[in-house]
Protein backbone atom coordinates (compact mmCIF):
# COMPACT_ATOMS: atom_id res chain seq x y z
CA UNK A 1 0.00 0.00 0.00
CA UNK A 2 1.48 3.29 -1.05
CA UNK A 3 0.45 6.11 1.24
CA UNK A 4 -0.08 9.61 -0.03
CA UNK A 5 2.72 11.95 1.04
CA UNK A 6 0.15 14.18 2.74
CA UNK A 7 -1.02 11.28 4.93
CA UNK A 8 2.22 11.02 6.90
CA UNK A 9 2.31 14.79 7.43
CA UNK A 10 -1.29 14.70 8.68
CA UNK A 11 -0.51 11.74 10.94
CA UNK A 12 2.40 13.67 12.49
CA UNK A 13 0.13 16.64 13.20
CA UNK A 14 -2.58 14.38 14.62
CA UNK A 15 -0.15 12.67 17.00
CA UNK A 16 1.21 16.03 18.14
CA UNK A 17 -2.20 17.65 18.69
CA UNK A 18 -3.73 14.59 20.36
CA UNK A 19 -0.72 14.42 22.68
CA UNK A 20 -1.13 18.10 23.60
CA UNK A 21 -4.82 17.55 24.36
CA UNK A 22 -4.17 14.23 26.09
CA UNK A 23 -6.72 12.59 23.77
CA UNK A 24 -6.78 8.94 22.79
CA UNK A 25 -7.86 7.83 19.31
CA UNK A 26 -9.56 4.65 18.09
CA UNK A 27 -10.17 3.63 14.50
CA UNK A 28 -13.02 1.48 13.19
CA UNK A 29 -12.13 0.33 9.70
CA UNK A 30 -13.85 -1.77 7.10
CA UNK A 31 -12.66 -0.99 3.56
CA UNK A 32 -9.23 0.19 4.76
CA UNK A 33 -8.67 -2.88 6.97
CA UNK A 34 -6.41 -1.12 9.47
CA UNK A 35 -4.56 1.26 7.17
CA UNK A 36 -5.60 4.36 9.13
CA UNK A 37 -4.21 2.93 12.36
CA UNK A 38 -1.11 1.72 10.48
CA UNK A 39 -0.53 5.22 9.10
CA UNK A 40 -0.82 6.77 12.56
CA UNK A 41 1.72 4.27 13.88
CA UNK A 42 4.22 5.36 11.23
CA UNK A 43 4.79 8.31 13.58
CA UNK A 44 7.03 8.00 16.62
CA UNK A 45 5.04 8.69 19.77
CA UNK A 46 1.80 7.32 18.36
CA UNK A 47 1.54 4.84 21.23
CA UNK A 48 0.73 7.77 23.52
CA UNK A 49 -2.47 8.55 21.59
CA UNK A 50 -3.61 5.53 19.56
CA UNK A 51 -5.68 3.36 21.87
CA UNK A 52 -6.72 0.71 19.36
CA UNK A 53 -7.92 -0.07 15.89
CA UNK A 54 -10.90 -2.22 15.06
CA UNK A 55 -10.81 -4.00 11.71
CA UNK A 56 -14.43 -4.95 11.11
CA UNK A 57 -14.59 -6.14 7.55
CA UNK A 58 -17.62 -8.40 8.04
CA UNK A 59 -21.04 -7.40 9.31
CA UNK A 60 -20.66 -9.89 12.16
CA UNK A 61 -17.44 -8.15 13.25
CA UNK A 62 -19.23 -4.78 13.19
CA UNK A 63 -21.94 -6.22 15.44
CA UNK A 64 -19.61 -8.05 17.85
CA UNK A 65 -16.72 -5.59 18.13
CA UNK A 66 -18.45 -2.24 17.67
CA UNK A 67 -22.02 -2.96 18.82
CA UNK A 68 -23.46 -1.89 15.46
CA UNK A 69 -27.14 -2.84 15.65
CA UNK A 70 -28.03 -5.67 13.29
CA UNK A 71 -31.15 -3.70 12.34
CA UNK A 72 -28.95 -0.84 11.11
CA UNK A 73 -27.05 -3.19 8.84
CA UNK A 74 -30.24 -4.82 7.54
CA UNK A 75 -32.06 -1.53 6.94
CA UNK A 76 -29.21 0.63 5.60
CA UNK A 77 -26.45 -1.80 4.62
CA UNK A 78 -22.82 -1.93 5.69
CA UNK A 79 -21.91 1.00 3.43
CA UNK A 80 -24.14 3.75 4.79
CA UNK A 81 -24.22 6.86 6.93
CA UNK A 82 -26.04 5.00 9.70
CA UNK A 83 -23.45 2.24 9.82
CA UNK A 84 -20.48 4.65 9.71
CA UNK A 85 -21.93 6.61 12.63
CA UNK A 86 -22.69 3.43 14.59
CA UNK A 87 -19.13 2.21 13.98
CA UNK A 88 -17.65 5.49 15.27
CA UNK A 89 -19.94 5.46 18.30
CA UNK A 90 -19.06 1.81 18.95
CA UNK A 91 -15.33 2.53 18.77
CA UNK A 92 -15.73 5.12 21.54
CA UNK A 93 -17.94 2.83 23.63
CA UNK A 94 -15.58 -0.15 23.30
CA UNK A 95 -12.27 1.63 23.91
CA UNK A 96 -10.55 4.23 26.05
CA UNK A 97 -10.63 6.72 23.18
CA UNK A 98 -11.78 10.32 23.28
CA UNK A 99 -11.98 10.52 19.48
CA UNK A 100 -12.78 7.89 16.87
CA UNK A 101 -12.92 7.68 13.10
CA UNK A 102 -14.74 5.02 11.11
CA UNK A 103 -14.77 4.12 7.43
CA UNK A 104 -16.97 1.80 5.43
CA UNK A 105 -17.03 1.76 1.66
CA UNK A 106 -16.71 -0.01 -1.65
CA UNK A 107 -13.09 -0.15 -2.80
CA UNK A 108 -13.82 -2.30 -5.84
CA UNK A 109 -13.20 -3.29 -8.45
CA UNK A 110 -16.49 -5.16 -7.99
CA UNK A 111 -19.28 -4.85 -5.46
CA UNK A 112 -20.69 -1.53 -6.62
CA UNK A 113 -24.24 -0.77 -7.70
CA UNK A 114 -26.16 2.21 -9.08
CA UNK A 115 -27.01 3.32 -5.52
CA UNK A 116 -23.61 2.47 -4.06
CA UNK A 117 -20.92 2.80 -6.72
CA UNK A 118 -17.32 1.67 -6.44
CA UNK A 119 -15.46 4.46 -4.66
CA UNK A 120 -18.31 5.33 -2.27
CA UNK A 121 -17.00 5.72 1.29
CA UNK A 122 -18.88 6.78 4.41
CA UNK A 123 -16.88 8.26 7.28
CA UNK A 124 -18.05 8.50 10.87
CA UNK A 125 -16.40 10.50 13.62
CA UNK A 126 -17.24 10.48 17.29
CA UNK A 127 -16.16 12.09 20.51
CA UNK A 128 -17.66 11.40 23.90
CA UNK A 129 -20.35 14.03 23.21
CA UNK A 130 -20.53 14.48 19.42
CA UNK A 131 -21.12 12.40 16.31
CA UNK A 132 -20.42 13.38 12.72
CA UNK A 133 -20.48 11.99 9.20
CA UNK A 134 -19.00 12.65 5.80
CA UNK A 135 -19.31 10.85 2.49
CA UNK A 136 -16.99 10.81 -0.50
CA UNK A 137 -17.11 9.16 -3.89
CA UNK A 138 -13.62 8.53 -5.21
CA UNK A 139 -14.49 8.06 -8.89
CA UNK A 140 -12.22 6.64 -11.55
CA UNK A 141 -9.67 5.18 -9.16
CA UNK A 142 -8.45 1.65 -8.61
CA UNK A 143 -8.76 -0.25 -5.32
CA UNK A 144 -5.35 0.82 -4.03
CA UNK A 145 -6.04 4.48 -4.83
CA UNK A 146 -9.49 4.42 -3.23
CA UNK A 147 -8.05 2.98 -0.04
CA UNK A 148 -5.19 5.52 0.01
CA UNK A 149 -7.61 8.41 -0.61
CA UNK A 150 -9.89 7.07 2.13
CA UNK A 151 -7.01 7.00 4.63
CA UNK A 152 -5.99 10.52 3.67
CA UNK A 153 -9.54 11.87 4.02
CA UNK A 154 -10.02 10.15 7.39
CA UNK A 155 -6.78 11.72 8.62
CA UNK A 156 -8.00 15.13 7.37
CA UNK A 157 -11.18 14.68 9.42
CA UNK A 158 -9.20 13.73 12.55
CA UNK A 159 -6.87 16.67 12.07
CA UNK A 160 -9.76 19.13 11.62
CA UNK A 161 -11.39 17.86 14.80
CA UNK A 162 -8.17 18.20 16.77
CA UNK A 163 -7.59 21.73 15.42
CA UNK A 164 -11.05 22.85 16.59
CA UNK A 165 -10.79 24.80 19.85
Amino acid sequence: MHLLDSSISKAEQIISLASERNWMIATAESCTAGLIAATLTEVAGSSAVLDRGFVTYSNQAKIEMLSVPQDTLLEHGAVSQATAKAMARGAIANSCATLSISVTGIAGPGGGSADKPVGLVHFGMATISDLGHDVQIFKNHNRQQIRALTVDHALSMLLAQLQTP
